[in-house]
């Protein structure tokens, strides 16, 4: 059984307090979690006060992007060398918002992967349509192209060591999410497409998380699809009870 994971993506929330106040307490509920690996991806200005926080726990550190490069003239952007030297260990790519609002491709987000991998760093890699598209039936064509572009040229062996998340654009933040059946369609797709570009091994290992209004009440439902592995949690990972509500409903699904 492959493990879930459940990574909170803070986005653009939370001063150094603020992120501070809410990584206690998850810390204080989740800071032996073995089972399901729970990682929490809090903005620039607060990895290492959250660094510090987790410490001695079993929670993960991951940031909401990294540049592609290794240092050098990129105003604003940050490098795997300043991730690491506050332990993040996972890196959200190709986030929707990102490549909606800034324009990212599929070869910048690949690039950025092979960085990520080089350096030791676990991708957390978008992938999702939106929903014109998915209204157009081009759901499939979309996310194969998404999968494929951001991920050419990755070693077979290196799927167990990324992730990818499924997000439909037409569900992140909207308060609408993908039905269980619908969700696992596109796991199972995007599943064997990975078979079709790494092999069978690469695809059973690789873990598939569903990132889309993810709460509570339908976490479990979620999870339990057979190529679900976890979920990326964007407004309900900002407060303490739903976010670890839906680690529980992960952990139960473990045992």
């Amino acid at each position: 059984m492959r493990k879930k994971i459940v990574a909170g993506n803070w986005k653009m929330n939370k001063t150094v307090e603020e992120a501070v106040a809410l990584a206690e307490g998850i810390k204080r509920e989740l800071a032996d979690c073995k089972v399901v690996d729970v990682v929490v991806c809090p903005p620039f200005t607060a990895l290492k006060a959250v660094s510090d926080v987790l410490s001695e726990t079993m929670i993960k550190l991951g940031a909401q992007n990294m540049c592609a490069e290794d240092d050098g003239p990129y105003t604003g952007e940050i490098s795997h060398t300043m991730l690491r030297e506050l332990f993040v260990r996972y890196v959200i790519l190709g986030h929707s918002e990102r490549r909606e609002y800034f324009g990212e491709t599929d070869e910048l987000v690949n690039r950025k992967v092979h960085k990520a991998l080089e350096k030791n760093l676990r991708p957390i890699v978008c992938v999702g349509e939106k929903l014109e598209q998915r209204e157009a039936g081009e759901t499939e064509a979309v996310v194969e192209r998404q999968v494929r572009g951001s991920l050419a040229g990755v070693a077979p062996e290196s799927f167990n060591e990324l992730v990818i998340a499924y997000e439909p654009v037409w569900a992140i933040g909207t308060g609408r999410t993908a039905t269980a059946e619908q969700a696992q369609e596109v796991h199972a797709f995007i599943r064997r497409v990975v078979a079709d570009m790494a092999g069978e091994a690469a695809a059973a290992a690789v873990r598939i998380q569903y990132g889309g209004s993810v709460k509570p009440n339908n976490a479990a439902e979620l999870f339990a699809c057979p190529d679900i592995d976890g979920g990326l949690i964007g407004g309900a990972s900002l407060e303490v009870n739903s976010f670890v509500a839906i680690v529980k409903a992960a952990i139960e699904l473990q045992k």
